[in-house]
This record gives structure tokens, sequence and C-alpha cells, in this order.
């Protein structure tokens, strides 16, 4: 699996994170460890956080008491969970993959794989019509 995990600090200031993590495991799995592991890199001195994903099924877990669990991934869930308590304010919001693209570039490039291209529109309108 290959972690990408961009961190913007409220003055501004941005870090990056690319790791490959030995092992396999689904893409939830992977978006997972790289909250984890991003969470893991702030400061004991950050307080609030907003985390950024384009992975609906890990919004709903962390963020919806009544969310279905996903079994497999229970014991991680509940270690970010733990992770998140430590915080004053937490805000977990899904992205449309697209606005992801610089966490899926790191990602990929964890594991030595190129950024995905961007889909073009082919338009099949006629010119005048």
């Amino acid at each position: 699996m290959g972690l990408g995990v961009v961190i913007r600090a409220p003055d501004g200031e941005r870090h990056t994170l690319s790791q490959a993590v030995q092992g396999v495991g689904c893409n939830n799995e992977a978006e997972l460890r790289a909250v984890m592991t991003g969470l893991h890199s702030l400061p004991h001195s950050c307080r609030h956080v907003v985390i950024y994903s384009d992975n609906s099924i890990l919004v709903s877990q962390l963020m919806q008491l009544d969310a279905r669990p996903v079994a497999r991934l229970a014991n991680l869930f509940n270690e970010a969970r733990t992770l998140l308590n430590r915080f004053d304010t937490v805000a977990l919001k899904w992205i449309p993959r697209h606005r992801n693209a610089e966490a899926d570039a790191l990602a990929r490039g964890a594991l030595g794989l190129a950024p995905k291209l961007a889909r073009k529109t082919v338009s099949t309108r006629q010119p005048g019509s």
C-alpha cells in the first residue's frame, strides 16, 4: 500500500508525506492508514484538525455513530478514533477524488507509480450546434 498525506498548517506551511507500507490491503485500509500516519505526525500542541478524504467509507466510519462497521478494519478504525480523541475539535470532510490529486500522487509515488492523468471530457457536439 502507498500512503500520501498533505498537511497544511494554519499559517499556510505545507508538509507532505509519501510512504510505502509493507503488506497488502484495500483502498479503505490505505486511506485509513494515511489519516493515522498524518495524525501521528502532528505536534502534540495541535488541538484542532480538519481532514479531507475522497473515501466515503472512511468518512462515514469515523464521523457517523450509526455507520455499519467494516469488520475486517474495525481495530484500525478504533485506533483512528482514539487518535482523533486527542484533539479538541475534529472535522472530517469528504471531497471528490479530483480534489485529492496531490495526496493520491504521493501515495502512487510511494509505490513507484506515476500519478493518474486527469480525465478529459470529450465533446461530441459539432461546431455550430
